[in-house]
């Protein structure tokens, strides 16, 4: 949506203290006063992290310190300190992000009746490898297995739990794996502190988070389970201890045993199971051939549902649900520069992952109604522009000569 004079004064017509400098957005101030930050943060901090925010709506942003400090009074190191060492209250804003993103989900999901999806899954901040005689490598920096590549990835591996409802998508959680502690614990850590959602709900991942420990977990908190399984899962049909895919082979003879599905306008040949598996007492698996693909090894995916009162189609619709956790990935890349930060010690790193998250909240509910993340980044883009012509314009009006207008805006 372009940004008019008529909305452009309706995102800023609150009542803010007046901008006396271009590195100030009437816009961001209010998102701050919404959230409470601006009684919980001292001036200072506030100007730190709203400078940090105009960046992330500017063109050419690659979230470095010298974008930051295009946008600010402070130097790059200042900026560079406030985020690596300075001494200000970050789980307070993790936490004010999470309880505000619990609160929207929850209540789309009261007010409407659907489902809450929470979705995990994990990628990789790529980074050059340092020089064995650097003196300041990256801190919690390894080699990790990259599946989007097919082999081994340096950088920073991030954990990330989203909650959906009804087309809404936030983000909950944005968490570093620095191999101090495993994904599994991670995400059921995180499932811990989650309320219990008003409807029933379910937790989508693929096949590396369905463990009997995050499962049970999650089924605490009222959420069932739905998620890929490897294909060498162990099944028990008819009591026979037998893996995934060596019994879909047996199946895979004749079509008898599947059945036509159709999901997003794709057809696939799908088995039910239902019973055992290791660790789990009953539960619904899927085995399913792309149509054109039927009994083809490779071709085989499996699927998990605890809700065994849920229809095959109903499974695999759910589990669909997954994909805007990828987008979200593409998006931090693309547009919050996920993959470009230059911040060396862990804790910057969290610290302006926590701030990505806060750009992210803002695109989807902070331009007056939850919209898709890409409406919302240019939406605010749009804004944060038009208040920098707007603010050069008051400036301009009041000066008599060119010298007098760049000492103004200085």
């Amino acid at each position: 949506m372009k940004v008019t004079k008529q909305t452009f004064a309706t995102f800023t017509r609150k009542k803010v203290p007046r901008a006396n400098t271009i590195h100030h957005s009437s816009f961001i101030y209010n998102q701050f006063k919404k959230l409470n930050l601006c009684r919980s943060y001292s001036n200072r901090v506030i100007n730190h992290l709203m400078s940090i925010l105009i960046s992330i709506f500017i063109s050419g942003y690659h979230g470095k310190t010298t974008d930051f400090a295009k946008n600010s009074h402070c130097h790059r190191t200042t900026i560079a300190h406030f985020l690596n060492a300075g001494k200000w209250d970050d789980s307070l804003l993790s936490d004010t992000l999470k309880r505000s993103v619990i609160e929207i989900i929850y209540s789309e999901a009261a007010r409407t009746g659907k489902p809450v999806f929470c979705i995990v899954d994990d990628t990789i901040a790529s980074k050059t490898k340092p020089s064995s005689q650097a003196l300041h490598p990256i801190e919690d920096a390894y080699f990790h297995q990259s599946h989007l590549k097919g082999k081994q990835d340096y950088g920073h591996q991030a954990v990330a739990v989203m909650l959906s409802c009804n087309g809404i998508v936030m983000n909950y959680a944005f968490v570093m794996y620095n191999k101090s502690i495993s994904k599994i614990d991670i995400v059921q850590n995180i499932a811990k502190d989650l309320p219990v959602p008003p409807v029933m709900s379910y937790f989508l991942c693929d096949c590396w988070y369905v463990s009997e420990k995050i499962i049970n977990t999650f089924a605490g908190r009222g959420f069932h389970t739905i998620g890929a399984l490897k294909t060498n899962r162990m099944l028990y049909p008819f009591g026979i201890k037998k893996k995934l895919n060596e019994f879909a082979a047996l199946l895979s003879v004749t079509h008898s045993d599947f059945h036509l599905v159709t999901v997003k306008n794709q057809k696939y040949y799908v088995y039910r199971y239902e019973g055992k598996l290791n660790g789990i007492e009953n539960a619904v698996v899927l085995l399913s051939y792309p149509e054109k693909a039927f009994g083809i090894p490779k071709a085989l995916r499996a699927f998990l549902s605890t809700d065994v009162s849920l229809s095959t189609d109903g499974i695999l619709s759910y589990y669909v649900c997954r994909w805007p956790i990828e987008i979200f990935f593409r998006q931090c890349k693309d547009k919050l520069a996920l993959d470009s930060y230059q911040i060396r010690s862990a804790q910057g790193i969290r610290r302006f992952w926590l701030l990505m998250s806060l750009a992210h909240f803002m695109c989807v509910a902070g331009t007056g109604k939850s919209c898709s993340f890409e409406n919302g980044y240019h939406q605010i883009c749009d804004i944060i522009q038009m208040e920098k012509y707007h603010y050069l314009f008051l400036c301009a009006k009041g000066c008599h000569d060119f010298d007098s207008f760049m000492k103004s805006v200085a």
